[in-house]
This record gives structure tokens, C-alpha cells and sequence, in this order.
């Protein structure tokens, strides 16, 4: 393993290597620091998980929400400290996007006692849980278009966007849609809602403030701490229809949200992947959004991109703002196929998901090297073409095993051309007693990230030095300053990093690489293996 941790939790204490005068390095391999009792601030990590791929509780192979209370161990010793889920609604799609009924869980993830059960469970291990919105559409099946469509005169005549008389031609959706086709061959009509309808934005509002605080007692055990608003855009798919959707829709969404609980926080995904976020932050007062340009630059292993792309992005990002650093989700193509399984590839992408400044968002299976593509017409014109991304959860070195969520088995092209294989390496049982594995490589990371205020929520400064594919910044939270040193290539590399940025008297300290427990030079001069990490306490 190129990248190593050497954090040892030993019966509620830390022993950590770092930097001390005047003492020697069995010293210091001796110190105890007492572990902190709370985490810092914004020592945050999001696991997104697509339910219906994670655990199957009943034997259906549907991923199911008991699943996924299961394995609530398996994500608290990773580190998480958040789950972000995808829609829980009634759908028609495996996805649970475009809705039948927004107030119905799909009962394939289980019961509404089975919701309430999964979300205590989170609370009750100190962590959190976010539920994913679209709200802009609904399909044929639900009641407000299955009741209103030829009908003028239905009570909800208004609740869909019709064009024309006699509510004969629905609002089509994103890309001019008026239809989607499921995986199983089923096609499926799709409108989108009248937001401005009062009675839309009432029930909405409604609908928000039900999941943060369902018996409404003040209780917010049983209430998801947050959202995930899908496909957010101030003019809804530029069609002119739906304007100023930021400041005139969500942001009194957020503003009443935040009345009910002053702790919930909202993600918003930018519909536009190379928006940076700032009008999301200053109109509709989102707390985070994705820092889409900065998975580019981190796929883009270039140096100066990675900087540009940082630097840019917290330009425009408010100090009580958040940026979602992430190197892949449901939506994209798995890190390891984009980066043909490359290890120390694999391991440089998890170290700048997790030592950059930002929330880190791990999708289910990166912390194991899951691969999957898929995109339009991978397939066809269905949502199958997105299976490959979102595929089942490996548990075994068997494709086969209780639990596996293979609900898309036998299918279709998908299932045949399946990444999933017997013994290749790529699961849960293959990797969790293995030290080298990419698995204990993520939980080392994420360990050290929330063992240290100034990676978990300092600020970020990049560092010079004099080789062009060496990666040199500064996480800084007061006097405390770690560096992190990141070989972007794939031979050795020779790197002096500019000591006068760091601002430390080198002559009277140690410095420690906290992921080997190796001294280092004092003149900050540095051997890196290809794809080498080091991170060094200062």
C-alpha cells in the first residue's frame, strides 16, 4: 500500500505519531492522546447509497430499508457519519424518480414502521440521515395527472402544467420527455407539476416538513436531518415557465424547514454539472452543493486543474457553506472504471475525496473498487442504461450470498454484461482483513480525517514547490497545519516543497508522516513512489 495510516485506537485513546520537540521517536511512539469525545465541525462524511443495491433483508433481492439497518455497523466502523438515500416514494422506476405517490414509501424498501425503525436506529449511533426530493414531476399513475388528464373539471385540474384546452397536452419534462421507458419495458407518461399552483407549493411544503418532524412534537429523532434536492434550477429546464424558482420556490421551502429544525441542512444538485454553485448559495440559501468541477479536475490527475478547479470553487463559496466533494455517484461512471482498476489511481482519488477541503461523499461500493458505466443509450432509450452504475453491493467473493440486492437479475443485457464477478477481489469479504486492501485504505483515511480539526474543517492552501506533477497543500485550522504531498503520476517523483509558505522552524521539530509513522526530512525534500500520499503533521 502506498498510502498508510498509523492510528492506533487502543480502549478509548489515540495513539497518533506527530510532530513534538525535542522528543525521540519512541516517545512519541508512546504518547497517548486522549481520543476527542465529539467530532469537529464539518467532520462530516456522506455515504450515497442506492437502497434498492445495498442489503436485501427479506429474500426478494430488493435492497430493502430493514437492509439497510443491518448494516448500520458495517458504516459506523467505515467512519460515515451521514447517509444521503435516494427517493423513497412509490414509483414505477428502480430508481424512484418520477413518482405515483410522494406520501407512500415504496413498499418494496419496506413499511413506514420500517422507515421510522431505520431512523431511530441512525440517530441512536450519533449519526444522520438525508432524504433525496424531486418534486418537479409526477408520472400517469399519480392521482393528481390520472385524475386531471382529459378532465378540466377534477380538483386538480391546475395541480399539472397543461398546454392547450381540455388538459389534453401534459407539460413535458427534462429534454422534452413526455414518456419514460422502465428497464422492465413498461413506458410510462411523465408531467410536470404547476409549481406555481398555491395548492403545489402547500403540499410540498407540507411534504418537507412531515418527513423533519412526522408527530410534530419537537422530537426530531424519528426525522431525516436533511435533503438532497434533485435536478435543481432557478428556471426549471429553461423552458421560461417556472422563473426565479430559487428565491421565489425553494428558499421559503428552506426558510420554514429550518423554523421546525434550525439543525436540518439541504444539499441542492446543480442540473447544470459545471455550475459552481453560487447563485444556489446566495438565492435559494442552500447549504451545499456538489463541486462537480473538482471530480473533473481529480479524474484529470493534472495538477494545475486541480488547483484551478479548488480555488474557483471556494472563491465563490459562502465561509457558512458547504462544498460535496466527491469522485462518483449514481449518476456517474465508478471511479475505478474510469481509472481501469489502477490502485494507486484508486487510492489518490480517495485521498483528495477525503484530505480536500469539503463534505466527502463516498457512493456505496467506491470503498471497494466497484466498477460500472453506463450512460445514454448504453442499452437502449430505458433507465436500464443507468443499472451498471447502481449494481449491487458486493458482500461475498460469490456473486451469490444472502442478502446481495440482484434485483435487476435476469433482466435484461445488463445482468449478462454484469461487472460483478466470483474472486476478483472486489467485495467485503475479500477485503476487510486485508490491510493493503482499498477498504482499509478508506478507513484509515476517513480515521484520520475525523482524528484532525485542520483536515475535518480548516481551510485549504496550496503550496509550491518545484516538480509539475506533485500535488503540495496546507489544511490549516488555527496554529495546527497538516500537509499533504500527492505524487499525480505514475513513476517516482523528487519534490521540494516551498518551506517558505509553511511557515515552521523545521530546526527544533519533528515531522512525521502520519500515515507510515516515518520521520521526514526537515528541509521538506521528498522520495514519492508513483501515486504516493503523504501527509504530514506540521
Amino acid at each position: 500500500m502506498n498510502v498508510r495510516l498509523h492510528l492506533l485506537f487502543l480502549t478509548g485513546s489515540l495513539k497518533i505519531f506527530g510532530a513534538c520537540d525535542g522528543q525521540s521517536k519512541q516517545e512519541l511512539q508512546e504518547a497517548t492522546v486522549v481520543a476527542p469525545t465529539a467530532e469537529p465541525k464539518q467532520a462530516e462524511i456522506f455515504y450515497h447509497v442506492v437502497q434498492r443495491s445495498f442489503y436485501d433483508s427479506n429474500g426478494d433481492l430488493h435492497g430493502d430499508l430493514k437492509g439497510l439497518e443491518e448494516k448500520l455497523d458495517y458504516l459506523q466502523e467505515l467512519g460515515i457519519t451521514s447517509i444521503l438515500l435516494l427517493p423513497l416514494y412509490k414509483s414505477d422506476y428502480y430508481h424512484n424518480y418520477f413518482p405515483d405517490d410522494f406520501e407512500k414509501i415504496d413498499s418494496e424498501f419496506g413499511s413506514h414502521e420500517e422507515y421510522l425503525s431505520l431512523v431511530k436506529a441512525v440517530h441512536a449511533r450519533g449519526m444522520k440521515i438525508f432524504m433525496d426530493m424531486e418534486i418537479h414531476y409526477a408520472t400517469e399513475k399519480h392521482l393528481w395527472y390520472s385524475d386531471s388528464y382529459q378532465n378540466p373539471a377534477s380538483r386538480y385540474s391546475d395541480y399539472i402544467r397543461y398546454n392547450g384546452p381540455g388538459n389534453t397536452e401534459p407539460e413535458s419534462i427534462i429534454f422534452g420527455l413526455n414518456a419514460l421507458e422502465s428497464y422492465s419495458g413498461e413506458v410510462i407518461r411523465i408531467a410536470t407539476l404547476n409549481l406555481n399552483n398555491d395548492n403545489v407549493r402547500s403540499y410540498i411544503n407540507d411534504l418537507f416538513a412531515y418527513w423533519v418532524d412526522p408527530n410534530k412534537d419537537g422530537d426530531f429523532t424519528d426525522g431525516v436531518d436533511g435533503y438532497r434536492i434533485d435536478h435543481m434550477m432557478d428556471d426549471l429546464d429553461g423552458k421560461g415557465i417556472f422563473t426565479d424558482m430559487f428565491q421565489g420556490f425553494w428558499r421559503p421551502l428552506f426558510q420554514n424547514l429550518r423554523r421546525i429544525n434550525p439543525q436540518v441542512r439541504i444539499m441542492g444538485e446543480q442540473a447544470e454539472w459545471k455550475n459552481l454553485g453560487e447563485d444556489y448559495f446566495t438565492k435559494s440559501d442552500l447549504d451545499m452543493v456538489f463541486a462537480f468541477t473538482i471530480r473533473e479536475a481529480i479524474l484529470g490527475f493534472d495538477k494545475s486543474e486541480v488547483i484551478e478547479s479548488v480555488s474557483a470553487t471556494y472563491a465563490i463559496t459562502p465561509p457558512d457553506k458547504d462544498q460535496i466533494v466527491f469522485v462518483e455517484n449514481h449518476d456517474t461512471d465508478r471511479f475505478a472504471t474510469l481509472v481501469n482498476q489502477n490502485p494507486g489511481k484508486m487510492k489518490v482519488g480517495a485521498a483528495l475525496n477525503l484530505l480536500l477541503k469539503g463534505v466527502p461523499s463516498i457512493y456505496y461500493g467506491q470503498e471497494i473498487g466497484m466498477l460500472g458505466d453506463g450512460g445514454f443509450e448504453k442499452f437502449n432509450s430505458s433507465d436500464a442504461n443507468d443499472i451498471p452504475r447502481r449494481e449491487a453491493f458486493e458482500w461475498y467473493r460469490s456473486v451469490d450470498g444472502p442478502g446481495m440486492a440482484l434485483w435487476y437479475r435476469d433482466t435484461g443485457p445488463w445482468w449478462d454484461q454484469t461487472n460483478l464477478k466470483d474472486n476478483d477481489g472486489i467485495s467485503f469479504e475479500e477485503q476487510i482483513n486485508d490491510d493493503q486492501s482499498l477498504l482499509s485504505y478508506y478507513k484509515k483515511l476517513i480515521a484520520l480525517r475525523k482524528g484532525h480539526g485542520a483536515i475535518a474543517n480548516g481551510e485549504i492552501e496550496f503550496v509550491d514547490n518545484d516538480n509539475g506533477v506533485v500535488l503540495s497543500f496546507l489544511r490549516r485550522s488555527g496554529q495546527v497545519k497538516v500537509l499533504v504531498v500527492i505524487n499525480l503520476s505514475e513513476t517516482r517523483q523528487a519534490v521540494k516543497v516551498n518551506q517558505n509558505q509553511l511557515a515552521v522552524a523545521s530546526s527544533n521539530r519533528l515531522f512525521t508522516d502520519l500515515l507510515t509513522g516515518q520521520e521526514m526530512n526537515k528541509d521538506f525534500q521528498y522520495e514519492l513512489d508513483a501515486y504516493d500520499v503523504l501527509v504530514i503533521s506540521l
